[in-house]
């Protein structure tokens, strides 16, 4: 479909991109994609942001991927949204029967009327049903935007365990029982903070995330009632053209004040054979799910188990990439590595089986995928991490972390790697208030 486009040059991006996204609280519906300017090896651009519902789709899980590959081909525009982790029950004979106090929708995509990217300091407009010189008009309006206050709240937060401290290392201790009869060789096992009857600011609760993490695949997502406060830092899967691209993360180690400690912990985590053997499993899981649609002999490891420095953690990534097959459909590409294996576990489906009866609250968007198609079929998307997810209507706030579990695993330690993780996401929801 065609868009109206025009650019505009701005001295201070910042203060920009701090405008645009108060400017976006006005509507409805808006997806936010940050990558905080890093210089990763696969980007599109700095800053995305897509506002106002066109057309949309939102639905379950039966039969999702058939009707998402049905809107992206009706719209053949540029569409915006999420998979949620329990669409795994469309690709295989599984099901999510946990406890969920979000309610979000399994899947969600809209075609928006105003589209913005980021570039540098270039400001893209990309409109639809576009009246007289609105493109202007909101430039404007978007300068102005600054004098909007950020209102707090003054809610008190307190965050409950789903899982308590015994009963996850009893809970551990089973999937390793798993382990040693040959179940599983690996599974990613969650667990849920939350906090009820809690009103919060989301914007200000993401703006406060976002800066202590710094992540390459920062999302905020407002539908509605409902919100994602993303600060993930790992790519699930992207399309450029024929080439897929696929990052996993296994493998975290906190940051330290000294310099010289700091660097030491970051090469020890290269050289852990527990944190390395997590990766290659996973890795090996994503060579297999690429294989589906890709040409013979082209999938290849760019990267394995290279360490990468955030502004929480250090963490382990590798890239895997592969050619794809011709007359592959783009939404089949992502329906053959749904879901992304460090988030499940080797093999695959015996992983989710296990784990979906181990954890306590049904993952829902938490541990899914946030991203877009282009109009040519290219797809970007990124995993679920590190994330607040917020109900306003029902006041619930959920966060929740997980680790990989392997026969070298011990449950004090996977615990303590938790909690670290947790660590961003509780601090901002009882400081950001």
């Amino acid at each position: 479909m065609l868009r109206t486009t025009k650019s505009f040059t701005v001295d201070n991006v910042v203060e920009f991109k701090d405008n645009l996204l108060i400017w976006a609280q006005q509507f409805d519906t808006s997806v936010w994609l940050d990558s905080n300017k890093y210089q990763q090896q696969y980007s599109s651009f700095d800053c995305a942001l897509a506002a106002e519902e066109f057309t949309s789709i939102k639905t379950d899980y039966s039969n999702a991927f058939d009707k998402l590959r049905e809107y992206q081909n009706t719209t053949n525009d540029y569409i915006f949204g999420y998979i949620s982790y329990d669409v795994k029950n469309d690709v295989e004979q599984l099901s999510s029967k946990n406890i969920d106090g979000l309610h979000f929708a399994d899947l969600y995509f809209f075609q928006p009327q105003k589209l913005f990217f980021i570039k540098g300091n270039v400001i893209e407009f990309h409109y639809l049903k576009m009246v007289d010189d609105e493109i202007e008009s909101d430039f404007k309006a978007i300068q102005k935007s600054e004098n909007l206050k950020i209102e707090k709240f003054a809610s008190d937060i307190k965050i409950k365990l789903r899982i308590h401290k015994e009963e996850y290392y009893s809970k551990i201790h089973k999937v390793l029982d798993h382990i040693k009869r040959g179940d599983i060789y690996e599974a990613n096992f969650c667990q849920e903070f939350y906090a009820e009857n809690v009103t919060i600011n989301p914007l200000k609760v993401y703006k406060d995330l976002n800066a202590i993490s710094e992540p390459p695949f920062a999302v905020f997502l407002k539908m509605d009632h409902q919100y994602l406060l993303s600060a993930s830092p790992e790519r699930y899967i992207r399309k450029e053209g024929s080439k897929i691209i696929s990052q996993p993360i296994k493998g975290t180690a906190k940051r330290l004040r000294s310099t010289i400690d700091d660097q030491k912990i970051a090469s020890d985590l290269s050289k852990d054979i527990k944190e390395r053997s997590e990766n290659v499993m996973i890795v090996d899981l994503v060579r297999n799910d690429l294989s589906k649609s890709a040409k013979k002999g082209s999938v290849k490891v760019e990267e394995l188990c290279k360490v990468y420095s955030f502004k929480q953690v250090h963490q382990m990534i590798s890239t895997v990439v592969s050619e794809l097959k011709e007359d592959i459909h783009a939404v089949d590409v992502i329906k053959d590595t749904f879901p992304m294996g460090s988030m499940t576990g080797a093999p695959k489906v015996s992983a989710m089986k296990i784990i979906e009866d181990l954890e306590e609250t049904k993952r829902g968007l938490y541990s899914g995928a946030v991203g877009y198609f282009t109009p040519e079929g290219n797809f970007d998307f990124n995993v679920v991490i590190r994330s607040i997810l917020y109900n306003e209507e029902n006041k619930y706030i959920s966060y929740s972390v997980g680790s990989a579990i392997t026969a070298k695993s011990i449950a004090e330690r996977e615990y303590e790697e938790c909690l670290l993780k947790a660590k961003a996401m509780r601090y901002v929801l009882l400081n950001s208030n």
